[in-house]
């Protein structure tokens, strides 16, 4: 279970990183407001087939006591959606995400053009350790990147990278509640 928290917690920063990057600077090319589509990719997501069900709902219990919710993972692959309100786009404020309940924080967002990147440090009991998002905003709709965290997890280390990638979907977000 310790290694889908840290899956978790490269998610969440997966999610988080374009949209820090995006409230940095105003003058590169701006996320497009509504539902996006957030797809991660790594080794370690590739185990989860593997899980036995009633693990599996255990590991989605754990994350529900974090405040996540367990996206869709299949073949080696997490898609989960987020939406960017107008407001957020507009006013470039950095999204409410749940870093804390996980004891992680982020810290030096920077942005060069339409590349991003953002440091981050955990140090819960958990979960302890640091990382980069870093990638690419190619156009309004659509982001790239990869996510490293080198730490521990539970007491066990933990070295893990993460392929990210997000299209944006729709300017309604529907029932997907805003970041």
């Amino acid at each position: 279970m310790r290694n889908i928290l840290i899956g978790l917690t490269l998610l969440n920063f997966s999610l988080m990183a374009p949209l820090l990057a995006h409230a940095a600077n105003a003058a590169e090319t701006n996320m497009r407001p509504g539902l996006w589509q957030i797809t991660t990719t790594s080794d370690l997501l590739l185990l989860a087939q593997h899980v036995p069900p009633d693990q599996m709902q255990s590991i989605k219990d754990l994350a529900s006591e974090y405040g996540l919710e367990m996206p869709q993972i299949e073949n080696g692959a997490a898609i989960s959606q987020a939406c960017i309100t107008q407001e957020m786009a507009k006013q470039k404020t950095l999204p409410n995400l749940y870093n804390a309940q996980l004891g992680c924080s982020s810290k030096n967002a920077t942005r060069s053009g339409n590349n991003y990147k953002i440091d981050f440090v955990c140090a819960s009991p958990d979960l302890k350790g640091n990382g980069t998002a870093a990638g690419v905003i190619t156009n309004p709709e659509a982001f790239t990147g990869q996510t490293h965290f080198n730490g521990e997890a539970q007491g066990n280390p933990v070295n893990e990278k993460a392929d990210i990638s997000g299209k944006w979907l729709n300017a309604s977000c529907g029932a997907v509640k805003p970041l």
